[in-house]
């Protein structure tokens, strides 16, 4: 009886303790169920892995794994903003989650439509893969910050993990979105991956050479599209 009291007395303290000095972090129970909910959802592919594999399949693999980079960049900003109760603010106003929808269907389109008119190789020359590659990457942040359905996912999904009785709630908002960026970024990185290969095996065909910009342009259109016409449920 003494033993089980003074084990509890122990893990009371603990658990004092790491509420005390580290006032971000959620309770371990509470980060547990976190990260197993969010391994479920981003086993399921949504838009996000969708133009990191369009990527992949036009450019090649470096462009996949930028792409997945400038992804999590935006879900950091998102996660800013949530923490900020920015999110709650777009939320609340019908008029800006249709702008910001909109905008960013209009940015895919306009991405795809550049893939289709504009044909390009894999084999980049030695300057051009920077240029180019910053460019994708800040092309991955601005679809990701123009997609409010992120925002959206943030608001009502991460204070269901929060513990409001360790205060600090934007801070454990903000470390909640952090962890999730870091896991998506590695999730998208394994798909850009994955069709990075497929697509380097294919362009070796000189059939696929000719026709790998209409696949991957006709991807993103249709992300853009399918962005426009959606409502406002759905995974990010």
């Amino acid at each position: 009886m003494v033993a089980a009291v003074a084990v509890a007395a122990v893990a009371a303290a603990t658990e004092h303790s790491i509420t005390r000095f580290h006032p971000m972090v959620p309770g371990s129970s509470s980060l547990l169920l976190f990260v197993s909910a969010a391994v479920v959802l981003l086993v399921i592919p949504g838009p996000a892995v969708l133009y990191v594999t369009s990527r992949s399949i036009g450019q090649g693999r470096s462009a996949g794994f930028v792409s997945a980079l400038g992804i999590g960049a935006g879900t950091l900003v998102h996660a800013v903003a949530a923490a900020a109760g920015l999110s709650a603010l777009l939320m609340s106003s019908a008029v800006a989650f249709s702008a910001v929808k909109y905008l960013g269907a209009a940015y895919l389109i306009y991405l795809g439509i550049q893939k289709l008119r504009r044909e390009e190789s894999l084999e980049l020359s030695q300057d051009a893969p920077r240029t180019k590659l910053s460019r994708i990457f800040g092309q991955g942040i601005i679809v990701n910050i123009l997609n409010p359905k992120t925002a959206l996912f943030f608001f009502a999904f991460l204070p269901q993990f929060v513990d409001a009785s360790r205060g600090n709630v934007a801070l454990q908002i903000l470390f909640l979105g952090t962890l999730f960026a870091a896991m998506g970024i590695t999730s998208d990185s394994l798909w850009a991956l994955f069709a990075g290969s497929v697509a380097l095996r294919l362009n070796r065909n000189s059939h696929w050479n000719r026709t790998q910009r209409y696949v991957s342009g006709g991807m993103l259109i249709s992300l853009g599209v399918a962005t426009a016409l959606a409502g406002t449920g759905g995974k990010k």
